[in-house]
């Protein structure tokens, strides 16, 4: 049975996902968000809570996380985003904290 507030997501809270960002080198960043916008191999992806299950590949641009602290970007290239009951996993195959600088159409 579930807990109030839980609606069946692995007990985190609607309104939350639970994103994680990794690299061959390190784990970037694993916390909370409530929006991610990843650069997919055809164009940008937006994710809210409560996004059906995805798999997608990932392109080359910048990352976006909207967090309780404020906005967290990465540049990316390569790699993966997957989405199943709130949770976001990016792997990628190049990640740096920071966005992009000037690069890109």
């Amino acid at each position: 049975m579930n807990e109030p507030g839980d609606s069946g997501t692995g007990g985190r809270r609607d309104g939350i996902l639970s994103v994680e960002v990794v690299s061959p080198e390190s784990v970037l960043y694993q916390g909370e968000a409530t929006s991610v916008v990843a650069p997919a191999y055809d164009g940008l992806i937006g994710i809210l809570p409560r996004h059906a299950p995805m798999l997608a590949l990932l392109g080359r641009g910048t990352l976006k996380l909207k967090t309780a602290a404020g906005e967290k970007r990465f540049t990316v290239g390569g790699g993966f985003v997957q989405v199943r009951e709130n949770v976001v996993r990016v792997v990628a195959e190049e990640a740096a904290a920071g966005s992009v600088g000037g690069k890109g159409p």
